[in-house]
């Protein structure tokens, strides 16, 4: 029997380590499907799982449990930027603006919450309950890389508290719980507080939708009848349109036509187009009138067809469609373009990502042709870019330590191996193909890895905290941490839904998405997703959810370098 109690006691052995880990990982993860009234703290239990082994004694070499933790960190926020950075600087547009901006007085609301409670509940004197209270902010709005960013930023100031860093993942562990359920519970308190009719919002999204199209793919059957237009190229057409317009087949005197830019359009000539669905009516009323019926241009010479094409070959990531001569070079049309599940219009500035789903219409010759030069391989897919990923980390973590010295701080501010490998993935994913690097990942695999990163951190900081886990919490100022992040929850995002509904009258199923997207909290967005039968929960909180990763992060260690020096 006495390896299998060296097995558990022995610290120093690799087995040892690999069996904590494993334990505290395991346990975690089943003890978070838990579900409490149809709430689990999800993966997050991993930290409490190490809170316990850290109590029991079960641990290992501090030097040992940093390094985990910090990879694990590194992987995670990486991903995570990755996951974001496409969409990073589009949820800038109309109406995203207002959102972003909400969410940021949102973020700012609890941090200023998070200092009223310090001065009205604690003793400022004692150093150490500044950064608990980071810790307690980072639970109360459920954001695990902020707690990452503040530990790692706690580290660098280890001097300042005689070497014995505050262990902030205790406050953290005491406000997650109830910040869970008050992000549900605060955003539920705005629907009554502003009265509002779940059904008349779900109308006002069907209508919305439909009086809305959102330059969705149309394709139009229409017979040329302005005589301005006869004799034009397609080119000159659609300048002059200043509408992105893309025409697939042309019926000429009986005879089919694939059309490239240079085609001329005469009278009577039989077009099949597609365009965004706003334009539709425009581009009807200036070409000519709608043919009803079945459409009846089929290809009498040669095979015609229409074929999903996925984008899998490197070279071709970042490309833009007008710059590939597909109707010239190639006698065949893109119709349609899909990314990530979601219809996109074929526009000539369209930049291709690996990944992408494509509709190519034309000879069944050429479209094979199309096919092999954009990749076409699924299998392509199925393998993640590991350089990339490790490239990017390598940048991330030489940008994350430059030192930026600014008056005031006791040590230069650095983004740390949290801010600088965040913002280096986002800059990658969204501008990575102009230095060729491929950025895809499915989706499968990009989960796996943030999965790992994150379990890794937060059994690592569980382990470190447990072992003072009693002292601080049951026996210290436990009970408070657990009040004052309750309070850090609540009061902004009833604050902040409220001034969404009244002032600038948001839909509030978006208003749920943007609440749980400004905490960065899955389960506040699965409980709006049960509530609203559309998308508007969701994207209410892919708007904001960069820009929040983003700056619950960056604040985390401004927090830190600036306050707790």
């Amino acid at each position: 029997m006495d390896w299998l109690i060296n097995l558990f006691t022995a610290t120093d052995s690799v087995a040892h380590i690999m069996l904590l880990y494993a334990v505290v990982i395991s346990v975690g993860v089943l003890l978070g499907k838990i579900k409490v009234c149809g709430i689990s703290l999800g993966v997050t239990f991993v930290l409490f799982a190490g809170i316990f082994a850290g109590h029991i004694g079960f641990t290992a070499p501090t030097s040992i449990l940093t390094f985990i933790q910090d990879f694990g960190l590194i992987l995670f926020v990486f991903c995570i930027g990755l996951q974001v950075g496409p969409g990073f600087f589009e949820s800038f547009r109309k109406g995203g603006v207002t959102l972003n901006l909400l969410s940021t007085a949102m973020i700012l609301l609890n941090i200023a919450v998070m200092f009223a409670c310090y001065y009205l509940f604690f003793d400022t004197s004692n150093k150490a309950n500044l950064p608990m209270m980071i810790g307690t902010l980072y639970g109360a709005v459920t954001n695990t890389p902020g707690l990452g960013a503040a530990n790692e930023a706690l580290t660098s100031l280890a001097s300042q508290f005689d070497g014995e860093v505050p262990q902030i993942a205790s406050g953290y562990a005491c406000a997650y719980p109830l910040g869970v359920v008050g992000i549900i519970g605060a955003t539920i308190a705005v629907h009554y507080i502003c009265r509002i009719n779940l059904d008349a919002e779900e109308e006002q999204l069907s209508q919305a939708e439909a009086e809305n199209p959102h330059e969705k793919p149309h394709q139009m059957h229409l017979r040329v009848s302005n005589k301005y237009i006869t004799g034009r190229s397609l080119m000159q057409i659609s300048e002059f349109l200043n509408r992105d317009v893309v025409c697939t087949r042309i019926l000429h005197d009986g005879e089919i036509i694939i059309p490239n830019r240079d085609s001329v359009l005469s009278l009577d000539d039989e077009i099949l187009l597609v365009c965004a669905e706003s334009d539709a009516e425009a581009i009807q009323a200036f070409i000519g009138p709608l043919i009803e019926g079945p459409v009846e241009i089929e290809e009498n010479k040669q095979p015609m067809i229409s074929k999903r094409i996925i984008v899998t070959n490197p070279k071709m990531n970042g490309k833009t469609l007008g710059k590939m001569h597909f109707s010239s070079v190639y006698g065949v049309n893109v119709t349609r373009i899909t990314r990530q599940g979601i219809d996109l219009f074929a526009s000539r500035n369209h930049h291709f990502h690996v990944g992408d789903k494509i509709m190519v219409v034309g000879p069944e010759d050429n479209v094979n042709r199309v096919a092999d030069l954009m990749g076409n391989s699924i299998k392509r897919l199925d393998h993640p870019n590991i350089a990339t990923i490790f490239i990017g980390i390598i940048i991330g973590i030489i940008f994350g330590s430059l030192p930026i010295a600014i008056p005031g701080m006791p040590v230069p501010l650095k983004l740390g191996i949290a801010g600088g490998p965040l913002i280096i993935a986002i800059l990658i994913g969204r501008f990575g193909y102009r230095m060729k690097l491929v950025t895809y990942t499915t989706t499968s695999a990009n989960m796996m890895l943030r999965e790992i990163g994150l379990v890794l951190f937060l059994a690592s900081v569980g382990v470190k905290a447990g072992a003072g886990f009693w002292e601080t919490v049951v026996q210290g100022d436990g009970l408070k941490y657990v009040y004052t992040g309750f309070l850090i929850t609540v009061i902004p995002i009833l604050i902040i839904g409220v001034i969404a509904r009244l002032r600038y009258h948001f839909n509030y199923f978006t208003i749920m998405g943007m609440l749980a997207g400004t905490c960065t909290d899955p389960p506040a967005l699965a409980y709006a997703n049960q509530c609203c039968s559309r998308e508007a929960p969701a994207i209410g909180y892919s708007t904001v959810y960069p820009l929040s990763m983003f700056l619950r992060i960056f604040t985390a260690q401004i927090l830190v370098l600036f306050f707790c020096g």
